[in-house]
């Protein structure tokens, strides 16, 4: 990973609001499986899936700390992200028993 050196503050703003971009880019398409997924499940327990958060974030701290970036931001930011996409998909889950 390469870090642009920038010549001024508006370069950063400009460089941070392209990773912006991206992200919600990324958060979109991540929501779209999300959505997916209830299909898949049997029950609350399985769309809450305590192993695979757990799983998901020790990987997120192993690629973050190879990275170089802040592994308790980034382990907060994705405990904040499963933990909406868990509330989603349990609407998700919610609203596809209704309809069986």
């Amino acid at each position: 990973m390469e870090i642009m050196q920038c010549g001024s503050l508006k370069e950063v703003r400009d460089e941070i609001d392209r990773i912006d971009s991206e992200m919600i880019r990324l958060l979109a398409e991540r929501g779209g499986y999300v959505r997916q997924a209830a299909a898949f499940k049997k029950n609350r327990s399985d769309v809450k899936a305590p192993d695979r958060v757990a799983q998901v974030i020790e990987k997120v701290r192993a690629e973050a700390a190879a990275l170089g970036a802040d592994v308790n931001i980034a382990k907060a930011v994705f405990r904040t992200m499963i933990d909406g996409f868990i509330n989603a998909e349990m609407n998700e889950f919610d609203g596809k028993k209704e309809i069986e």
